[in-house]
């Protein structure tokens, strides 16, 4: 079973961040491995666990797991965190056409990574924190005619009838999904709790293969990508305003009904 992990870099969600031209400046703050994909690395981790031999992946297993991101050259730092998780390899879309490419343009272009690869699964996180779009793994699954399977909760993998089946999250509870393989698949942050990487882990990442692909490698033009070729654009944009002081309510024996009055006034309760 070859499994493929999208991930991407993103500005530190603590970071202060700012819009430049209607982009986000991504230059100037500090980028980390999108917290949600982190999830859906270790759900790769896992599947590879409970379905090898060994409990690890490779080719002794059987069973491999592919890191796939789009994203300038810096981009290699998120990547290798996946890679010191445990993942086995990893294919590196950048391009300098590729900047600004809206969620259309990146399924695109991970679509045809997928297709070139000779994937059985793709596992997504459910969203970015730089984006909070949450639609690529649908897009994905659109471009390869695959099944989708999101917003998982819990995952597994049967070999044997060459099929996956989640408990997808709703919002009136837990509802039981089947598809076969292949399929793509979005994991939720309640489905387990990421590995940190160890000692060894991060000394192995270092040798692991990150395979570069430009545009031309995968046969897209430069037209079909980046902000020219975005559906959607941000037209204006204002700092967060600075946090006010407050008001202070004295108790004078009404306190409560002073909180209460204040709570109704700004519409609270």
């Amino acid at each position: 079973m070859k499994i493929a992990v999208c991930v991407k870099q993103v500005p530190d969600s603590w970071a202060e961040k700012k819009m430049v031209n209607g982009v986000l400046d991504r230059a100037g703050v500090d980028a980390v491995l999108n917290d949600l994909d982190e999830y859906a690395v270790e759900e790769a981790l896992k599947l590879v666990e409970a379905n090898s031999p060994t409990g690890e992946s490779g080719e002794a297993s059987g069973h491999s797991i592919t890191v796939i991101s789009m994203g300038p050259d810096r981009a290699t730092e998120a990547i290798r965190k996946a890679l010191s998780m445990g993942a086995d390899d990893a294919i590196h879309v950048v391009d300098d056409a590729l900047a600004g490419s809206d969620a259309l343009a990146t399924s695109l272009v991970l679509a045809q990574v997928i297709k070139n690869g000779g994937f059985d699964l793709v596992i997504c996180g459910t969203e970015s924190t730089d984006a909070r779009m949450s639609v690529v793994p649908a897009m994905l699954a659109e471009r390869l005619n695959w099944a989708q399977l999101t917003f998982a909760n819990s995952v597994a993998v049967d070999p044997t009838t060459s099929s996956v089946k989640i408990d997808r999250v709703t919002e009136i509870g837990l509802e039981k999904m089947e598809a076969k393989l292949p399929a793509v698949v979005s994991v939720v942050e309640k489905i387990n709790e990421p590995r940190y990487p160890s000692f060894k882990g991060i000394m192995a990442a270092k040798k692991k293969v990150i395979t570069a692909q430009s545009l031309a490698d995968l046969g897209i033009g430069a037209d079909s990508v980046g902000a020219k070729a975005a559906w959607s654009s941000v037209k204006d944009s204002l700092p967060r305003p600075a946090r006010g002081a407050g008001i202070k309510l004295e108790d004078s024996g009404n306190g409560g009904t002073t909180l209460v009055e204040y709570l109704a006034e700004k519409r609270v309760i």
